[in-house]
């Protein structure tokens, strides 16, 4: 395992579609297994590849909750409902956080590092981080859709995460 370099905004990596991924091999283990250990590292709560460079959708998520870490290849929501505003920061772009509208509950289909299918319905935070991650293999960041956005030093006074 390697703590893999974090690509910031305004790398235009951030800004692509990332491919959907057809083989399921050593690589593609390393790479999750990279993955999570570069997202503890930096005291995140998820990671999407394009964000270590990698145009492939892959993301790993752990909210610190009972699911604990969970692994995605290509996953799709497939169902969503309800809202929920709240506040999200990311590792791309650091001390910039903002307020964003997220659904308050989703279901994630997607694939393990095997390639068996396999979904999560997740709610509250865990839905928000899912949302997050998905939006980054479709080029997407927080800031492009946020509500409000404030620097890291303003979140930590509102009293944030």
């Amino acid at each position: 395992m390697a703590i893999r370099l974090i690509v910031k905004d305004p790398d235009p990596v951030l800004r692509e579609v990332a491919k959907e991924v057809t083989k399921f091999n050593s690589n593609l283990h390393k790479l999750l297994k990279d993955m999570a250990e570069t997202m503890y590292d930096a005291e995140g709560v998820g990671l999407a590849a394009p964000q270590v460079g990698i145009l492939k959708r892959v993301i790993v998520v752990d909210v610190g909750d009972e699911h604990g870490l969970i692994e995605m290849v290509n996953p799709e929501i497939v169902e969503s409902e309800g809202e929920q505003i709240g506040p999200e920061g990311c590792l791309s772009i650091p001390n910039l956080n903002g307020d964003v509208r997220r659904a308050q509950r989703i279901v994630v289909k997607g694939q393990d590092r095997n390639g068996e299918t396999f979904t999560v319905e997740a709610t509250d935070f865990l839905a928000r981080a899912f949302q997050h991650e998905v939006d980054h293999l479709n080029g997407v960041l927080f800031t492009d859709i946020a509500i409000q956005l404030f620097d890291g030093a303003a979140r930590d006074r509102r009293g944030g995460e």
